[in-house]
């Protein structure tokens, strides 16, 4: 039975302003120049001062002519209109950028990096398939392979699908034999190892391009072939056992696995896959004192775009304002509401950066003067938070994606964040205190005999850090340490 009724509720909603700044915080400086350009292309009404003022002279849009004063009685006659001084901004467009003291690093960032033009790791494969000398089915066969490589370089679609697939495609019934003859041939290519179907036919394929008359590469070839899993996991007593050798002979064979490439893809696409980080900061060091700087790219020159300014005023002195006017004049303040508002978004975002940063460095003042991990206090959202007074979701955004850039490195925010620990003497101390320790004594073990969970345990314990073992291991984990007899070494 379906029944209507009236009932009155009491919400929280997000306005579209507050969804925009929050959008626009969590999108870092690398992002940044993106998302305004997406926006200058979708709302005429804003204007990137940087572009407009290259090729068109200041004196031909003036803030504000006494002559364009235009009638409040006519304005107020119209519910839907509004003010049109709301819109007009000072011609000093950068007062909240430029003071923000960071047009030190302005023209550097604006500097185009030359790009080095080099051939993938997909062209280089390719024009070694162009120097043979193969007829158009075996040519699209080894063009089928290349393509079905993954980044790393290997092939890990099914023969029967690369058949499936040039049937389709390329209109070539080709057998389960042709595909694995090409395929062969392919794998002879550079790099070493390319076309392998899994990792021990990646590692033979390399080995068996070295020397055969070398003993140590006939054996390592063996242990790839028979105990590959004894060798992933450490079991050196069993391959001495199985290949009735010494310790120093199977050095010398582990050393030789160990040079081979396992990802023969990564090695011509690495530079490809390189993460460019823009940071959002700079804490430089003067004689003592800090001096936090805003990243230039994060206050870009926007304004209102003065002839979607005119074209409101004209259309608020015309004598006569028809259905189709009344349109006009809503598409025009609707463009210039949102181009306010995203201009607004940029300032709030600009502000939240620098408070909320400028809390961290003063948080931990003694860690960014010396670098030393050692001196990182224990932090958590709600400290910055509780310090800016503002909400823990708002510093999680802006620790989360941007980079600070100091003296000793370039360091995401949310590295500076930890847990607290307590000493035997009672003093609280960063959980990161504890894993520059536990760093430290791994470096520094005999790799022969490396130390177990429980011996690390008892070596935080003499320095006066009391803590469990599963803790360890997970501090160990968090560092992308492997357990004890996964860093062993003959």
């Amino acid at each position: 039975m379906l029944k209507q009724s009236l009932q009155q509720k009491l919400l929280q909603k997000l306005s579209p302003q507050q969804i925009q700044f929050i959008k626009l915080l969590q999108v870092p400086t690398v992002s940044l120049d993106a998302r305004i350009k997406e926006e200058l292309e979708e709302n005429p009404a804003l204007e990137d001062m940087s572009l407009t003022n290259m090729n068109e002279p200041a004196e031909e849009y003036p803030d504000k002519d006494p002559e364009d004063n235009y009638n409040e009685e006519e304005q107020g006659s119209e519910g839907d209109e509004f003010n049109v001084d709301d819109y007009l901004q000072e011609e000093d467009v950068n007062d909240y950028g430029n003071n923000l003291n960071n047009s030190s690093d302005d023209e550097e960032d604006r500097k185009e990096m030359p790009i080095a033009i080099q051939n993938s790791f997909f062209e280089n494969l390719q024009q070694q398939l162009d120097l043979l000398a193969l007829n158009d089915k075996d040519f699209l066969i080894g063009q089928q392979i290349i393509g079905s490589l993954d980044d790393d370089g290997y092939l890990r679609r099914p023969i029967l699908s690369l058949i499936d697939d040039l049937a389709f495609s390329q209109n070539v019934m080709a057998t389960e034999e042709e595909v694995e003859e090409i395929l062969k041939i392919i794998q002879t290519f550079d790099p070493a190892g390319v076309g392998a179907r899994d990792l021990q036919e990646c590692l033979l394929i390399q080995l068996r391009k070295k020397d055969q008359d070398n003993p140590v590469i006939r054996e390592a070839i063996l242990v790839v072939e028979n105990y590959l899993d004894e060798f992933t996991r450490k079991h050196y007593d069993k391959l001495e056992k199985a290949l009735n050798i010494n310790s120093d002979e199977l050095k010398k064979i582990v050393d030789e696995i160990l040079k081979l490439n396992p990802k023969p893809g990564d090695a011509g696409s690495a530079s490809e896959k390189q993460l460019h980080i823009i940071p959002d900061f700079h804490i430089t060091n003067n004689d003592g004192i800090l001096i936090l700087t805003l990243n230039a790219q994060n206050a870009p020159e926007l304004r209102v775009s003065r002839s979607y300014q005119e074209m409101f005023e004209h259309y608020d002195k015309a004598a006569q304002k028809d259905k189709k006017m009344k349109e006009a004049v809503q598409f025009v303040k609707q463009k210039l509401d949102s181009a306010k508002w995203f201009i607004d978004a940029i300032k709030q975002r600009q502000q939240t950066l620098l408070k909320t940063m400028n809390a961290i460095m003063n948080y931990q003042y003694t860690y960014f003067l010396t670098g030393d991990e050692r001196n990182l206090k224990p932090m958590i959202l709600k400290d910055i938070a509780d310090k800016i007074d503002m909400d823990i979701s708002t510093v999680s955004r802006v620790a989360n994606s941007k980079y600070v850039q100091t003296e000793f490195g370039t360091f995401l925010l949310k590295s500076f964040f930890s847990e607290a620990i307590q000493t035997d003497s009672g003093e609280e101390v960063s959980n990161k205190e504890v894993k520059k320790i536990l760093e430290e004594c791994i470096a520094n073990e005999d790799k022969r005999k490396p130390l177990a969970d429980e011996k690390l345990t008892e070596i935080l314990k003499e320095k006066g850090y009391t803590i469990a073992r599963r803790t360890v291991a997970k501090y160990r984990e968090a560092m992308n340490i492997p357990v004890a007899r996964l860093r062993k070494k003959l």
